[in-house]
């Protein structure tokens, strides 16, 4: 398994939450913020991306190759590969019907909270302009704040705080996030998963499933 499969799987599994929601009217991006405060952004607006409107797009056609690429900044080669990753390990299944690409929610739950610390841990940097990362992300406003820590961020120069650097899951992470709320807080609730600090981690896991599950 890399470190883009983690985050290609987290895609489908907004992608199916977005088909929950739309009305057919919003674009992806309001759907999917619709639940978030104002500010949920960890960036300047003036840089955000505009992502991709899935309105007039059939379902199939939203889990081709070339639109995973633009939603998650993975190649379409790369796309390929892991999807044959994620099925050979039943993290995928094909939706009998359609064919597109259905995630194993219980066994990338899993792997997530028991596993993803070892295989891809993160480890505080530098301080560095940046997007906030794990409870620091505006997404998670609320849940957990330590007084006196800085902040984690993925290294950003659009980013709207300045703290400890964490490298990304994957490199295409903070394009990806700006697409997409949802997916930036679950990519957040990793990030204090694979730090490894125990008051963190827990209540990470605890939400985590929450979300992948609501």
């Amino acid at each position: 398994m890399k470190s883009q499969d983690i985050l290609l799987l987290l895609k489908l599994v907004s992608l199916e939450k977005l088909e929950a929601k739309e009305d057919g009217v919003r674009s992806s991006v309001e759907v999917l913020a619709e639940s978030y405060s104002k500010g949920w952004q960890g960036w300047d607006l003036d840089d955000v991306e505009q992502g991709t409107d899935l309105r007039h797009i059939s379902s199939e056609d939203r889990y081709s190759f070339r639109n995973l690429e633009a939603m998650t900044g993975i190649s379409k080669s790369q796309v390929s590969e892991s999807l044959k990753r994620s099925q050979l390990i039943n993290l995928v299944v094909l939706d009998r019907n359609s064919g597109v690409p259905k995630v194993n929610k219980k066994g990338l739950l899993e792997f997530v909270v028991h596993g993803l610390k070892y295989v891809f841990p993160a480890s505080p940097g530098a301080l560095v302009r940046g997007i906030p990362t794990t409870f620091a992300a505006p997404v998670m406003s609320g849940h957990l704040m330590t007084a006196g820590e800085s902040a984690f961020v993925w290294p950003d120069a659009r980013g709207k705080e300045k703290g400890q650097a964490i490298e990304p899951l994957y490199k295409s992470v903070p394009k990806a996030v700006k697409q997409d709320a949802y997916l930036y807080e679950l990519l957040a609730l990793i990030d204090s998963i694979r730090t490894g600090r125990p008051r963190e981690a827990n209540l990470a896991a605890e939400l985590f499933e929450k979300r992948l599950f609501s």
